[in-house]
């Protein structure tokens, strides 16, 4: 059975596509080649599920979304007082390019626009730019559980057109907050941008941060705890640049964009996201990249202030038998745990299948919606499907 979440994916992909406007930067010749039509998604879950619609495995350039396991290396290299001392948490309001410092300590306002990613990427350990911006590759691969790559040519180009960036690492280096010297550290990041990363690797990486650093697939932790919550609400406050205000109170997921079109979302306890598309807001974000989030987050009641259990005790019990199968559910159901129920489902191969909606207290429209599709595919395979549901829980209000 196909899961409702992936046709529910390329139903929002087809519906947001003719959210125009927008431009593709023409700073980086690499970038400026960019497909207008490119658009993909994919969302993983905490649970190990990964799901995708459109153009999810085409690669790209990570750019400024590199900025967020910078910081966790730089974290994990330095410490979180020695990390203070040179960037700040705080919002800018500017663009991301702007030389957004503190007047009395030279800091960056925080580690997510480009004057604090210089600062954070010259406090990762390693004797040379080259040394700093493997260390940041391979953290990537060890999060996304593939071995990616650096795009030379997008490097080189990157480089081409740094003469801004590499005036504010001087700044930086003269106000005594740069921790290396400019050119080097403009270089490694340039590096650490040019990293090549498709949609499926970077809603593996923020499936990882969602799960609190701890790989879903595998159960190894790759990022410490108070770091990934760290980076988390940086991201939550400063991710989106000049536009984060707007999209935190209407999506309502950390999450962090990139110059290629890409941004990432990190949702704690239920999921990650990603979704590229060339064309740029005037704040820098992907323009049908916004659309889908706000989406998204609509449609599946994923804001973060939206109250919502985590799935995991969705499915109370699952008698699987050679004919029939019972799934118990129970508890809130909501997105994280409907989709949990929908991975058991596709785990039985019984003919006859009970659903037992007896212990549930409550269950949102985006969970009824997922679930009654799941219904429907099931009986349309020829499965016998039985629901027992005492308090019409499935039936819509």
């Amino acid at each position: 059975m196909e899961s409702p979440i992936s046709n529910y994916l390329r139903t929002v992909l087809d519906e947001c596509r003719g959210s125009d406007g927008g431009s593709i930067p023409q700073g980086n010749a690499e970038l400026a080649r960019a497909d207008t039509d490119l658009f993909g998604i994919a969302l993983a879950t905490v649970g190990g599920s990964v799901y995708t619609a459109g153009d999810a495995e085409y690669e790209f350039s990570v750019q400024s979304i590199a900025k967020t396991l910078a910081y966790a290396l730089a974290l994990d290299d330095r410490g979180r007082d020695a990390m203070a001392e040179v960037v700040d948490t705080e919002p800018s309001g500017d663009s991301f390019n702007e030389i957004s410092l503190e007047p009395e300590t030279g800091r960056p306002r925080n580690a997510l626009i480009n004057a604090g990613a210089l600062a954070v990427h010259s406090m990762i350990e390693g004797a040379s730019s080259e040394n700093r911006a493997e260390r940041v590759r391979l953290l990537h691969s060890r999060l996304a559980g593939r071995e990616l790559s650096i795009d030379a040519a997008v490097h080189e180009a990157e480089l081409e057109a740094d003469d801004r960036n590499t005036g504010i690492a001087h700044l930086l280096k003269a106000v005594g907050v740069l921790g290396a010297d400019p050119a080097e550290v403009v270089d490694g990041y340039a590096r650490q941008c040019a990293i090549s990363v498709n949609c499926r690797d970077l809603a593996t990486i923020a499936a990882v941060m969602a799960n609190g650093g701890i790989s879903p697939e595998t159960g190894e932790r790759l990022l410490d705890t108070q770091h990934n919550r760290h980076v988390l609400s940086v991201m939550a406050t400063c991710g989106m640049y000049d536009g984060t205000g707007s999209w935190i109170s209407t999506v309502g997921i950390p999450a962090k964009s990139g110059v290629a079109g890409a941004i990432i979302g990190v949702l704690p306890g239920q999921v990650g996201i990603a979704v590229v598309s060339p064309n740029l807001n005037e704040h820098g974000n992907s323009v049908r990249g916004v659309a889908v989030f706000e989406r998204l987050s609509k449609d599946l009641e994923l804001h973060m202030m939206h109250v919502s259990p985590t799935g995991d005790s969705a499915v109370r019990t699952t008698a699987d038998g050679e004919n029939e199968a019972t799934v118990e559910l129970q508890g809130d159901l909501r997105f994280a745990g409907a989709e949990s129920i929908l991975v058991a489902l596709s785990r039985t191969t019984a003919r006859a299948l009970v659903l037992d909606f007896e212990h549930v207290r409550a269950i949102d429209d985006a969970a009824r919606s997922l679930l009654q599709h799941a219904v429907d595919r099931l009986r349309e395979e020829n499965r016998d499907v039985t629901i027992r549901d005492p308090q019409n829980l499935m039936s819509a209000p």
